[in-house]
């Protein structure tokens, strides 16, 4: 019978007896200390060749001693490597400063030391790559933006004004069709300039970050018919604009999560001030995440933050639904590396 998977697999059978490394040694010294305290009572070495129950008593009193001695002498040891352990398997490079304390000075603690600054050196070399592809992928979406207005979107225009001459000039019986022809070409236009407004957010530079973010939750609500509520807080300090462009781009990631896979009739966007940071914050009153994993668009969420320093979160929201919350430091607080 093919056992693969099922209930005779060994590696499943290793996996519900897998016990952390404390308590696996703990369990091998029990069972010599109870190995030797039986031959003890048995052999003709005892105090009586007919054990006795007060020399049971003794017997078992001793080896509870010993017992609960190598336990703590062995948790004092062996403690740190299970948290090592755990950590080692549930590390994520997305949340960085998850490490595990260095106290002590036993022989464990190098190996603690050497992996922290291992996971020290793994984030920062993500940092360093995740900003490089990030960069060109925004070099990308320029250059693709400014081609759809430059190329397409000519294209589009000069269609549209060849339409208008002939239908100047076209019999009465074409002109209901030349008005169709034109109001498709004309919706064409539109949308290839929305997506090059997506791709590069041109207002962003033009007229600030609120006003970025006011224009993206209009668009969002005129393409989904989703209500946006605004808490845009005016008089926020001046930001990086690496800043400016991760908090734009996780507010746009943060509403289209919310109109694909939310099933939300409600959603918030708000930013503002709170003590030496910049919060912003995307909830919706939806289906809530559940224990669904981080899927690309949240990855890539948390992606953009690390790179200003920021704090993601992404959990349920009071009440039901989804919130994205970034607590982005202003450039006093914290440095920001370029990408």
């Amino acid at each position: 019978m093919d056992t693969v998977g099922g209930v005779g697999d060994p590696a499943r059978v290793r996996d519900s007896i897998d016990l952390p490394l404390f308590w696996r040694i703990f369990g091998i010294n029990a069972v010599v200390f109870v190995i030797g305290t039986a031959a003890l009572a048995l052999s003709p070495a005892t105090v009586s060749s007919r054990v006795l129950l007060s020399e049971a008593v003794v017997l078992a009193a001793g080896l509870l001693v010993i017992l609960v001695t190598n336990g703590l002498l062995l948790h004092t040891r062996i403690a740190p490597l299970d948290r090592l352990s755990r950590l080692m398997q549930s590390v994520d490079l997305l949340r960085p400063g998850q490490r595990v304390p260095e106290g002590g000075k036993g022989a464990v603690s190098p190996l603690i030391r050497s992996f922290n600054e291992m996971l020290d050196r793994l984030e920062a070399e993500r940092n360093s790559s995740s900003a490089q592809a990030l960069a060109a992928t925004e070099a990308e979406r320029r250059r693709i933006a400014q081609e759809l207005h430059d190329e397409i979107g000519q294209s589009l225009t000069v269609v549209l004004l060849g339409l208008k001459r002939v239908a100047d000039r076209a019999p009465a019986e074409l002109a209901d069709e030349l008005v169709l022809i034109q109001e498709s070409a004309r919706s064409s236009l539109d949308e290839v300039r929305a997506v090059a407004r997506r791709l590069r957010p041109g207002v962003l530079d033009d007229l600030g970050l609120l006003n970025a973010l006011a224009a993206l939750a209009s668009e969002f609500s005129a393409a989904t018919g989703l209500p946006v509520r605004r808490g845009l807080a005016s008089g926020l300090p001046t930001l990086e604009r690496e800043s400016e462009l991760v908090i734009y781009r996780v507010a746009q990631e943060g509403l289209t999560n919310a109109a694909r896979h939310a099933g939300a009739t409600q959603v918030e966007l708000s930013l503002h001030r709170q003590g030496d940071d910049v919060v912003l914050r995307v909830a919706d009153d939806g289906r809530g995440l559940g224990a669904a994993a981080d899927g690309a668009g949240i990855r890539g969420m948390r992606e953009r933050a690390i790179l200003v320093r920021a704090r993601l979160t992404v959990g349920p929201r009071a009440g039901g639904g989804t919130e994205v919350r970034m607590v982005v430091p202003l450039p006093a607080a914290a440095g920001v590396e370029d990408f």
